[in-house]
């Protein structure tokens, strides 16, 4: 009898964890648990499916729950919250969306719960015409809502990845975009001289754009947001709003379960991805690793680590000598007829921690 291992969420590590933990063994029962009904998806492709760039829906589906039965053996239950940890008696309680709760044993367990987006408590930020960007639900009420509404405007808030991605795509559909951006520049990992080329070519495009002011209110008529008040006293008149502040790690459940967190509030793992219980993996965006460049603990919101990490825990599972080193925090966002990446530390974080650089 093969070991037991139980994986909590899908998407990006998850999803990598099974299929590798798969190939390295063929006797382990692995079990995913995914409280959404997608376990699998393209997070990049999100904002392009808004902007009509994908038009296929179900090319956003990376794996679906039946493919990974017939061709990885896996057992995926969706719709199934992990609502427990008991370390102590490795188990696991889980609450069905049908409302039946049971308890399931592992011998190893990996945490892929993600990051879930940052809401601000901003008045009015419960109207119903405020949206994330964060999984496949996400943007079928968002797409609804912009062919039942025929939104004209539309206000980004935040000019991060996300932010400069839906402002293009919203962009597409002939919607008139305005970004608000909190920080002196867009892009917050570029140097400031390579995020200033980005601006004058959103402006260039036609998009809206306000820097070193932030959001106070959204006014509201009938439950919805119709202008945005920033922090100078300017209003913005508005259809729509889309928050792109970033993401948090969600880890109430391993605190739940007393598991160790950071200072940068995501779970703490070891090289080998270990949390402070050694049965227990942590993979993606919730966990904190180590910067390569500055050696200092950061949380990296991005597919390509939660990939690597899912491959390695299922490696160190399986009994292979595998260690996760570190990330550099790689990324790319096209801007209409720009493409912007960056890796390792800029020049503000080199500054800020006194390494000097060229």
């Amino acid at each position: 009898m093969g070991k037991k291992v139980i994986i909590v969420g899908g998407v990006a590590g998850g999803a990598s964890a099974a299929a590798r933990l798969r190939r390295l063994d063929e006797q382990a029962k692995i079990i995913m648990f995914e409280r959404g009904e997608h376990i699998s998806y393209a997070n990049c492709g999100l904002p392009y499916y808004i902007g009509n760039v994908i038009t296929d829906r179900k090319k956003l589906l990376v794996q679906t729950p039946q493919a990974m039965k017939n061709v990885f053996n896996i057992d995926v239950r969706i719709n199934s919250e992990v609502s427990e940890i008991f370390p102590d008696q490795k188990e696991i309680e889980v609450r069905e969306k049908s409302g039946r709760v049971y308890c399931e044993s592992y011998d190893n367990l990996i945490l892929s719960p993600g990051a879930s987006p940052i809401r601000p408590s901003i008045p009015g930020i419960e109207a119903d015409n405020v949206f994330t960007v964060r999984s496949v639900p996400d943007v079928d009420v968002l797409k609804g809502f912009i062919e039942r509404r025929q939104a004209k405007k539309a206000v980004v808030v935040g000019g991060g990845f996300i932010g400069l991605e839906m402002a293009e795509n919203l962009h597409h559909l002939g919607i008139n975009i305005t970004i608000i951006e909190a920080a002196d520049q867009v892009l917050a990992p570029l140097d400031y001289e390579m995020a200033v080329i980005l601006q004058q070519h959103l402006r260039e495009s036609g998009i809206g754009l306000v820097l070193k002011d932030g959001v106070s209110s959204f006014v509201q008529e009938d439950s919805s947001v119709t202008k945005v008040m920033l922090k100078s006293s300017r209003e913005i008149p508005t259809d729509m709003v889309i928050m792109a502040v970033g993401v948090k790690p969600e880890v109430d459940l391993a605190k739940r379960a007393g598991l160790a967190i950071g200072e940068r509030g995501g779970i703490v793992v070891n090289e080998q991805l270990q949390t402070s219980d050694p049965h227990i993996f942590a993979i993606g965006d919730a966990v904190e690793i180590e910067d390569l460049v500055t050696g200092a603990r950061t949380l990296i919101p991005l597919a390509g680590p939660a990939n690597k990490q899912g491959r390695i825990a299922a490696d160190i599972i399986a009994g292979r000598k595998a260690s996760y080193s570190g990330t550099q925090g790689t990324a790319i966002a096209k801007v209409f007829d720009l493409a912007a990446a960056s890796t390792g530390a800029n020049e503000k974080t080199l500054k800020k921690m006194g390494i000097p650089y060229e």
